[in-house]
């Protein structure tokens, strides 16, 4: 099945997918926009292209020229093919990289037709961060302001709980994309928020839950599991691959590491603010 999100793709974009793979298909444009199938087969058999072209952009080009979603779906399927090639990850510790003999398995899972359109969709998200104070009925007659950030899982749990359970699913869904984000994008982030470059513990601030690289995980699991128990789940078309997540959340930051380090290293905190 092909997903539905590539059926999202802007006019702009569609335009450079036709323009990288053959401007002679300029005159079926629009034959081409309606149609999943064709995009979805320039963007996995013309991705060395495709990819090549971002490469040779301007920064402030690609920024501008195309969609988010759609430069990091170009990224990833680049991260998965070039880990074919590989017998080994790397997963990060405090003080260096080690070798985890995975890659079969990483390249297994990226090949399930929902997983890089998913995690592609999931990098645009982050592009926007938004704040919120919503007031919160406490009990008759007394109401309480909450404030979250939809990048700070404490805060979304918080207003989370706040909720009828039927109205969990974004909640569930983002902190499952929050915990997978930080540790796949900014993985020097997770070691020198949970601990010093000598191994010992940072200390715990007030209100704030401090988390190593196996606590993302642990929750984004977890998080996953009840995104994907949701009716919601099933409506959005979001089902398989939030299993296939809450499954697998070691092998999907794979790709998303690579891609950081070889790719978006210099660009990322521009990128994601």
């Amino acid at each position: 099945m092909i997903p539905k999100t590539l059926r999202e793709f802007s006019d702009s974009d569609v335009s450079f997918l036709v323009e990288t793979v053959d401007p002679r298909l300029a005159a079926r444009l629009e034959t081409i926009r309606g149609d999943a199938s064709i995009l979805e087969g320039m963007l996995e058999h013309e991705n060395e292209r495709l990819f090549k072209r971002i490469m040779l952009m301007p920064e402030e080009e690609f920024l501008t020229r195309i969609s988010p979603r759609l430069l990091f779906e170009i990224v990833l399927r680049r991260a998965a093919e070039e880990l074919k090639t590989q017998t080994y990850t790397l997963e990060r510790t405090v003080s260096q990289d080690i070798p985890v003999f995975d890659a079969s398995r990483v390249t297994e899972f990226t090949a399930r037709k929902v997983v890089l359109p998913y995690l592609a969709d999931m990098l645009a998200s982050f592009t926007r961060v938004e704040s919120f104070t919503i007031p919160v009925k406490v009990r008759r007659g007394m109401w309480r302001r909450i404030r979250f950030n939809d990048m700070d899982i404490d805060s979304l749990s918080r207003f989370c709980q706040a909720v009828d359970r039927e109205h969990r699913f974004g909640f569930y869904k983002r902190m499952a994309d929050v915990c997978l984000f930080i540790p796949g994008i900014f993985p020097e982030y997770v070691y020198s928020d949970y601990c010093y470059p000598s191994g010992a513990l940072r200390p715990q601030l007030a209100g704030r839950v401090r988390r190593s690289a196996e606590d993302y995980e642990e929750e984004g699991r977890i998080l996953y599991r009840l995104a994907a128990e949701q009716s919601e789940a099933r409506t959005a078309g979001l089902e398989e691959a939030l299993w296939l997540l809450h499954q697998h959340f070691d092998l999907a930051r794979k790709p998303l590491q690579y891609a950081s380090q070889h790719w978006l290293r210099f660009s990322k905190r521009r990128l994601f603010g």
